[in-house]
């Protein structure tokens, strides 16, 4: 696909990160993260025809893949720039994780949460001594409330996706992916803002650029398929869908990968994002929280798309509230 030329226009301002910026990020946070493992599973592989690796990011430090991007940039700040601390919006992991790394250097972390957000993860952040302030469930209440807390505290913004560090960090895990795995024909993984498979297109279109990267999406809050598909970005400013960690839009640094190497972005209902999650636990046995399973619900769905290939699976995140599982209250 094409992007169209004001959108060209302004991605040519921005400091996009290269392969060596996900080399250094990946160095930098060693000591921080896990190289998380990657499991198989013939149940999945007899159910599409496909031989699926799971990139298990559900183990990963704070329990999610967001721990890679905000590791990368709260070790990447100057002793100046961090000293009023970080902060961030978020309706979880990255908040979470962020908070996390900011104890990890000595500094505090003020997060700005939707007050929808699940329990477990706002027990999380202040479980790594991260400063909540609530705020309405949209994006621009989120943007909005974050203005203020900056102003007051003087903290350091480290955005949940729209930033070089972040997208840098988060190449780190189809870094590793590749490495413990080669040879796959395809890489899926869910998709809000973008930050997890900007990373996977960065690290796949330089290591491996015959690898197709597919993005999946809750049909709920499908705005970034609908950018892919009119070529600019359509935001959505409160999508509703049991996947809260994608119930964010594209924003210019992630729209570039998106637009430039995604292959395609594919939709999936709320039902059968808790199917394949409950199937996950079920026949795997880990834990993946909802938007893991876009990822896997998605491929369940489209079979004849990765049939008889090597497809590599990123399970994102695990934290869940163990007592208001999606299953509690399906009422199909």
């Amino acid at each position: 696909m094409t992007t169209s030329p004001a959108t060209e226009t302004e991605t040519k301002r921005l400091a996009i990160p290269t392969y060596d910026d996900v080399c250094a990020a990946h160095e930098r946070i060693a000591p921080w993260t896990h190289r998380t493992p990657v499991l198989t599973s013939q149940t999945f592989n007899d159910m599409t025809g496909a031989d699926l690796h799971f990139k298990c990011e559900n183990f990963q430090k704070a329990g999610a893949f967001k721990a890679r991007g905000a590791t990368n940039a709260v070790f990447s700040l100057s002793d100046k720039a961090a000293e009023h601390g970080v902060a961030t919006h978020s309706s979880g992991n990255h908040a979470l994780s962020l908070s996390r790394a900011a104890q990890c250097r000595g500094i505090p972390c003020q997060v700005v949460m939707p007050h929808t957000a699940p329990k477990a993860k706002m027990e999380a952040v202040r479980g790594y001594g991260g400063e909540i302030t609530p705020c309405e469930p949209s994006l621009s209440d989120r943007e909005r409330t974050l203005d203020g807390v900056i102003e007051q505290s003087g903290a350091h913004f480290v955005h949940p996706y729209n930033d070089p560090r972040v997208i840098a960090g988060q190449g780190t895990c189809s870094k590793e992916f590749m490495d413990q795995v080669g040879g796959l024909d395809a890489v899926i993984a869910p998709i809000g803002g973008g930050g997890m498979i900007s990373g996977s297109a960065l690290t796949c279109s330089t290591i491996a650029p015959n690898t197709r990267v597919y993005a999946a999406e809750p049909a709920q809050a499908d705005d970034a398929y609908r950018s892919f598909h009119a070529g600019r970005i359509i935001p959505d400013d409160a999508p509703d869908t049991i996947a809260d960690g994608l119930r964010v839009s594209l924003k210019p640094y992630t729209w570039h990968f998106v637009s430039h190497y995604v292959t395609d972005v594919l939709r999936v209902s709320e039902g059968e994002i808790v199917d394949a999650m409950r199937l996950v636990w079920k026949r795997m046995k880990i834990v993946i929280e909802p938007s893991s399973a876009v990822a896997v619900a998605a491929v369940l769905k489209n079979p004849g798309l990765f049939a008889g290939q090597r497809v590599g699976v990123i399970l994102t995140g695990g934290n869940v509230d163990l007592d208001n599982l999606p299953w509690m209250h399906d009422n199909r």
